[in-house]
């Protein structure tokens, strides 16, 4: 198994919705603001490569960014920062084209997890799905709210994907609470949050032989934990539906990853794609050792 954080396109959101209540002299010193009070996000995807022992291999790709489908306008408006689909690039320049990715694993459809799953805009043109031969992996509660959103939410979603995935020669995949995945087998698990959006999909990753160097395992937080800043227990985002809720649900789980001295990977963070995590003799949450970019 090989592991590789894949960089997407990059948007800017505003600070005070990505750092909810707390004050901005706080959530500056850690992500600077622009002159609109907006702060730089990554949509990043993890790649793993799974190999076999009857020789066979998979591409499986935890998520696909917010991608390039906006209109001009759009884009400008969700400070999406680049015309070009990144996350293409960056799977091409990781030696993979979008035909050989076999599996697209989905924590929420909002449109800067799922958005990268569509072709660039094209006036005149409905969209596409860029990885043709994948199937898509997403929880049973979350497909149904892009399914049937909520008016809170609604505009998060992107109304012909669903369709189009189920369209696909892949098809869907829908893991219920407690459920396993047939498509991944037993070194994928999953956790159901509650707090950023109806049934978030944690994906934890187990790393079959890790060395000393390598953690026994990975989580992908999506936006239970968007970044290095939001492991501090109290931070939580204007966006996120329940936030006491996440907070529970945010200790839970850095207790077990702190246990088990497992990894963090993170979709927004602007620098560090992964880290591990530390409580101090206070109970203070802090990420520790980030890594810009993961490739074990």
């Amino acid at each position: 198994m090989r592991l590789r954080s894949i960089e997407g396109n990059r948007q800017r959101l505003d600070g005070g919705a990505m750092f909810g209540n707390a004050p901005k002299p706080l959530w500056e010193r850690w992500i600077a603001a622009d002159e609109k009070n907006r702060i730089p996000l990554a949509c990043r995807a993890l790649l793993i490569q799974d190999s076999f022992p009857d020789g066979r291999s998979r591409n499986v790709l935890l998520e696909a960014g917010i991608g390039v489908f906006f209109d001009p306008k759009s884009r400008e408006r969700f400070g999406v920062e680049e015309e070009a689909h990144v996350l293409l690039a960056s799977l091409a320049a990781a030696g993979v084209a979008p035909e050989a990715i076999d599996v697209v694993v989905l924590s929420h459809l909002h449109f800067d997890h799922a958005g990268g799953l569509l072709t660039a805009f094209e006036a005149g043109t409905a969209p596409s799905l860029v990885f043709p031969n994948a199937r898509y992996v997403v929880g049973e509660e979350a497909w149904t709210r892009a399914k049937h959103p909520h008016f809170r939410d609604k505009a998060s979603f992107i109304p012909e994907l669903p369709g189009l995935m189920e369209g696909s020669v892949g098809g869907v995949e829908v893991i219920a609470p407690g459920g396993v995945s047939a498509t991944l087998g037993a070194n994928y698990t999953f956790t159901i949050s509650q707090g950023h959006t109806p049934g978030l999909l944690l994906t934890r990753v187990a790393v079959p032989g890790a060395s000393d160097r390598l953690a026994t395992a990975i989580t992908f937080l999506g936006d239970l934990v968007p970044g290095v800043p939001w492991v501090h227990l109290p931070i939580t985002m204007g966006y996120d539906r329940f936030p006491e809720l996440l907070i529970e649900e945010k200790q839970k789980l850095l207790d077990g990853v702190i246990e088990g001295e497992e990894w963090l990977f993170f979709t927004h963070d602007p620098r560090f794609a992964a880290s591990r995590a530390t409580r101090d003799e206070k109970g203070k949450y802090s990420a520790v050792a980030p890594v810009e970019v993961l490739e074990w």
